[in-house]
């Protein structure tokens, strides 16, 4: 009897096993799902193009198939060295210990090698593929690299105005877990209003893109009130209580900031003194009786200035906004800015008094680095400005040492990235090359990576990434960069004048390329212009087209 109910398990256990075996098989490869889609998701693409990437998107598929087929054909004999190369790697540990537990089991090779199969299944995974899948399910959607406007969430928010804080880096992807103590928020005011005192648990630099206005800094016993236009770079300390006017009878003011918070790695809070509707009054988290006794006040007349209803940016008259916007030791970079030292920094300096850095027909490149702000220097930042002309093109180029974090300012475009093959992700808004992206002998191998861009999109090129970005043929594309660790950061061009390959030498050219070097430089000499060119469709237009 009781060998009769083992035998019984043994059928139950084996049809179990071939079940769950039979419904993975059943369903599609995810890597395939995902090839398959991306070529159907390219821009640019004709019929031939994506039948060709289907079909090296089905031949890799059944290649790696193959290979996994191949290691899972082991016998009883296998001694244990074979198994145990399997936990040499952390991240086959598991996949090593569920093999091992197949050897041990009874049932026969039938069942050991069912056993096998499944824990390949269930297991197996390339080299890092684990904490990609960790991060593709922290991301739920999305390119690694994009921000959309839907990412920005609101601060504060009155009929006025709004304060949007884009969300931590790295809960979009771990590829930027470089930027965890950073943070980008952007605020937006409408003409002749005032933003309320605030202090941040986080230091910041603004850039004002838009309208004019005014800030004021307070701390111990020390006020100044400083101009801003559009152009202007300014650093407010952390901690530092500041509040802000948009002083344009017609034009909002709208003000992109970068965040260096001081307490908790990429988190940081604002502190309203005053409150409102939206943002409630720290002080409010008091007792009454603490108030009374620190203030010399009774409850009454607190609880109607704590509990006022005014908000976060609030409309404010012209003669209010004359005043909050001309105080006694302001103007526009005038005198020493406390708490920076005397002779260093003189308030919000303005990023086109120097004038572009890069200039021609198709484009405007504006920069401050940090040899040229005491305000910049210790925080090792570079903010740029590009200005690209409707139709043109900035790049390709690399930063050797600084990421970009860029946001637009104006107009609409996209901007294509070469990436590691294992450093990138798919997206609605973008899309992977797969096109000669088959891994060769050891090789890496890199997939373009892509996206729409529109005005308050947010995208990051880290350092070494080559990257270009387009102007859409309707309107310029305005592009607001903060480059952080900055500090002999070196911007290498890869196409046009002064480019990395057509300064190497004659015989590098020949042995790298494997053709003349006079063909290398026919090529990567075509180009006359420095850093913009025409973009796509207006090199077409303009019939200067490499065919």
């Amino acid at each position: 009897m009781a060998v009769k109910v083992r035998l019984s398990l043994a059928v139950l256990v084996f049809s179990l096993l071939a079940l769950c075996v039979g419904i993975a098989k059943a369903n599609k490869d995810p890597e395939l799902k995902v090839c398959e889609h991306q070529c159907k998701e390219q821009l640019g693409y004709d019929e031939r193009e994506v039948e060709k990437c289907l079909r090296d998107c089905t031949e890799e598929h059944f290649r790696r198939k193959e290979e996994r087929e191949r290691e899972t054909r082991g016998t009883e004999e296998e001694d244990d060295d074979e198994w145990r190369s399997f936990t040499v790697d952390p991240a086959k540990k598991k996949l090593g210990q569920c093999l091992e537990e197949c050897q041990r089991q009874g049932g026969g090779e039938q069942m050991k090698s069912l056993c096998r199969l499944t824990c390949q299944e269930k297991y197996e995974k390339e080299p890092g593929r684990e904490e990609e899948e960790n991060m593709e399910e922290k991301e739920e959607e999305g390119n690694p690299y994009v921000f959309e406007d839907r990412h920005l969430k609101s601060e504060v928010e009155t009929e006025h105005g709004r304060v949007r804080v884009l969300q931590k880096f790295t809960k979009k992807s771990k590829l930027l877990r470089g930027l965890e103590n950073i943070r980008v928020a952007i605020i937006e005011a409408n003409p002749q209003t005032f933003i309320a005192p605030t202090h941040l648990d986080a230091g910041f630099v603004l850039f004002v893109a838009k309208g004019r206005g005014a800030i004021t800094l307070i701390h111990e016993e020390d006020k100044q009130t400083f101009n801003l236009e559009r152009g202007d770079v300014f650093r407010v300390p952390a901690g530092t209580t500041f509040y802000m006017v948009s002083k344009d009878e017609n034009e909002k003011l709208r003000v992109a900031k970068i965040l260096w918070p001081v307490n908790l790695p990429g988190n940081f809070k604002a502190f309203h003194g005053a409150g409102g509707e939206d943002a409630e009054s720290f002080f409010r988290a008091f007792s009454w009786e603490l108030l009374e006794a620190a203030l010399k006040t009774d409850r009454g007349r607190l609880e109607r200035i704590f509990k006022q209803r005014q908000g976060g940016i609030v409309k404010a008259s012209k003669e209010q906004i004359q005043a909050l916007g001309h105080g006694e030791e302001g103007g526009h970079g005038g005198g020493g800015l406390w708490p920076f030292p005397t002779g260093g920094s003189s308030g919000p300096f303005n990023i086109f008094d120097k004038g572009p850095v890069k200039r021609n027909n198709y484009g405007q490149l504006f920069e401050a680095k940090p040899k040229d702000s005491e305000q910049l220097r210790d925080l090792d930042l570079t903010v740029s400005l590009a200005n690209i002309s409707r139709g043109s093109m900035a790049g390709p180029y690399y930063n050797s040492k600084a990421t970009m974090i860029s946001i637009v300012l104006e107009g609409e475009g996209y901007f294509e990235m070469a990436c590691p093959r294992d450093s990138s992700s798919v997206s609605s808004t973008g899309y992977i090359e797969n096109e000669g992206s088959r891994r060769g002998k050891g090789g890496q191998t890199y997939q373009r990576t892509s996206s729409r861009l529109s005005r308050s999109s947010v995208f990051i090129v880290p350092a070494g990434h080559p990257v270009a970005t387009v102007a859409s043929e309707n309107s310029n594309l305005e592009v607001l960069c903060f480059e952080v660790y900055a500090k002999g950061n070196v911007r290498y061009p890869l196409a046009g004048k002064w480019n990395v390959i057509g300064e190497m030498d004659k015989e590098a050219k020949e042995l790298a390329y494997g053709v003349p070097a006079k063909e290398v430089d026919q090529i990567f000499g075509k180009q006359q212009e420095e850093f913009f060119f025409p973009g796509p469709r207006r090199q077409l237009r303009e019939g200067r087209a490499y065919a």
